[in-house]
């Protein structure tokens, strides 16, 4: 499930692309799937970065060329082990949310991206996110869970004040939105009731197959329910 539009950040050959928070891969993969860069996925998740290196070892078995380079690393979003100016373009996609100190975060994002390079991050919308936490206080309280609903002008404002130039944003993944709503109802731990169950094969086939249908009707919806707010922004 790609969350940000690759187009918007002007990728060239050899540029050097950060996701940061890569969990199992899906940005690295569909980097690597487009552009002839060099793209280091980066997670404090151990086994999340097993998982990615196995899908990204299955998207070449299942015939996706990968153009690009990838590496992997263990790091902390708050201590980053990478030079200043290390990256063309960093990626850090529903990760802020995560973290208790995000000023500390914002700042090192910041550090290792290059004067003139691209930084995209995407966080849960507010609206969406607001009724998950109304319906239920587990989705807020797990063990690396969200820590804080941002509104779109403070997220911006994190990474104005840091000398960056917002270029765009739009909204993604709004049929993923009632998903999560009925998960809260259910409980957020709860994957085997049958609403969940049937929905979470709805999603599956959506990501795979990426029908006509579907893609349109998450356009058309986006706007007023797109659960992700992604955010473009210049050094």
């Amino acid at each position: 499930m790609i969350t940000i539009d690759y187009t918007r950040l002007n990728i060239s050959p050899g540029d050097r692309i950060l996701d940061m928070g890569c969990g199992p891969g899906r940005h690295v993969c569909g980097a690597c799937a487009n552009y002839e860069a060099a793209v280091f996925g980066a997670d404090l998740n151990f086994n999340d970065l097993v998982q990615a290196k196995t899908n990204i070892f299955l998207h070449e078995a299942y015939g996706g060329k990968l153009r690009g380079k990838w590496g992997l690393s263990a790091a902390d979003i708050t201590a980053l082990p990478f030079a200043d100016n290390a990256f063309d373009h960093v990626i850090c996609s529903e990760v802020m949310e995560h973290i208790p100190d995000d000023q500390k975060a914002a700042e090192e994002l910041v550090r290792v991206l290059k004067p003139g390079g691209t930084l995209t991050v995407s966080v849960p919308r507010f609206f969406p996110e607001k009724i998950c936490w109304k319906l239920s206080s587990t989705y807020s309280n797990t063990e690396g869970g969200h820590v804080r609903i941002y509104k779109k002008e403070k997220i911006i404002a994190i990474f104005k004040d840091r000398g960056l130039t917002k270029r765009s944003s739009h909204y993604a993944h709004s049929i993923h939105a009632p998903y999560w709503w009925i998960r809260c109802l259910v409980g957020p731990e709860n994957n085997t009731a049958l609403p969940v169950a049937l929905y979470h094969r709805l999603l599956t086939w959506d990501i795979m197959k990426k029908p006509k249908l579907t893609r349109t009707i998450d356009s058309v919806l986006n706007p007023v329910l797109g659960k992700s707010l992604v955010l473009y922004f210049r050094k």
